[in-house]
């Protein structure tokens, strides 16, 4: 039967060769929903995990093998992989929601490198592939909250980025992590675009980078990124604003002071540099109290309460003791 497990269960991981085969549920209509355990345990016997019900995903972009790791996995109904992967902020490829799906196509994920530099022991530049082995992958179900006041939960594949740091050695002076990603006009469209100064560069304090959560990703619903969801890596901080988690990464940077990043230097008013999930700090243009989780029911769907931290605080709020956080948004 199906069990439900809870996103605090701690327990065994659970190997992905016991979850349904793709192919016998791609087909099915989402007649069960998560909170139906029981029920769904009658028809798909051989899963121990709702999101076998999600919307399957279409193309034939490569298989991960992942354990799913049951301490991280929010009970949420899935978003189905369509909306995850056509209704997407990345602005290489175009401002517009629908433009990574369209035009991500040109970019190239193989070779990659991702260089590992700044102020660390063992700096090193990694093969992509090289990078993806270092450390057991694990499925994860996060939420993804967006500051325009969207939402998703999308099971990722990665693992935690504090394996590449531990391997790094980052000295005493180290302090952030700096995320710098490509930026190469014949693969990317919308460079030109003046929105931004590229190339896009996120940062994290090294103790967030640190934190279990703190996802390197590598793959998402059972495959490799999409394009446009930030292939071939990028990283994923499911308590900070979607802009936080950066896509296809170049770059991993240790350095002794905040780093600038993109949105806080084009708009630093609206786009502060820790950007945790905030309900009591409004974006100056929208409420941040609410959100409409996207793949539900549509336009009419009701708000749902913004959760502080995006529901993360027990294991992240300990990091801003002592804070005023209306003062570090």
């Amino acid at each position: 039967m199906w069990i439900k497990r809870s996103a605090k269960l701690y327990g065994d991981d659970i190997p992905r060769s016991e979850i349904t085969p793709r192919a016998t549920f791609e087909n099915r209509r989402r007649l069960l929903q998560w909170a139906g355990g029981a029920a769904a345990g009658a028809l798909l016997g051989e899963s121990r995990f709702a999101h076998a019900l999600a919307q399957a995903p279409e193309g034939k972009l490569q298989k991960l093998a992942a354990t799913t790791n049951t301490r991280f996995v929010v009970t949420d109904k899935l978003t189905p992989y369509k909306d995850v992967t056509t209704y997407n902020n990345f602005y290489e490829f175009g401002t517009d929601k629908a433009d990574p799906a369209q035009t991500a196509s040109t970019l190239r994920t193989r070779p990659w490198q991702i260089s590992v530099e700044g102020e660390v022991k063992n700096a090193k530049t990694y093969d992509i592939d090289e990078l993806i082995k270092l450390a057991p992958l694990e499925e994860r179900i996060y939420r993804l909250r967006c500051v325009e006041g969207w939402s998703m939960v999308i099971p990722w594949i990665g693992f935690p980025l504090s394996e590449i740091i531990k391997r790094a050695q980052p000295t005493g002076n180290a302090k952030y992590v700096q995320f710098v990603t490509l930026a190469d006009p014949k693969q990317m469209p919308a460079l030109g675009s003046p929105v931004l100064d590229w190339p896009y560069s996120e940062g994290l304090r090294l103790d967030e980078a640190m934190n279990p959560l703190t996802l390197f990703t590598v793959g998402v619903y059972g495959q490799v990124l999409p394009n446009q969801n930030g292939a071939p890596a990028r990283v994923i901080v499911p308590w900070k604003y979607g802009f936080k988690s950066a896509k296809s990464i170049v770059k991993i940077r240790f350095v002794d002071k905040q780093p600038a990043t993109s949105w806080n230097t084009e708009a630093p008013h609206e786009y502060g540099f820790y950007s945790n999930v905030n309900p009591n700090v409004d974006h100056p243009r929208w409420s941040q109290a609410s959100e409409r989780r996207i793949g539900e029911d549509g336009f009419f769907q009701p708000k749902r309460k913004t959760l502080m931290f995006n529901g993360y605080g027990e294991q992240v709020a300990s990091m801003y003791q002592g804070m005023d956080l209306k003062k570090f948004f």
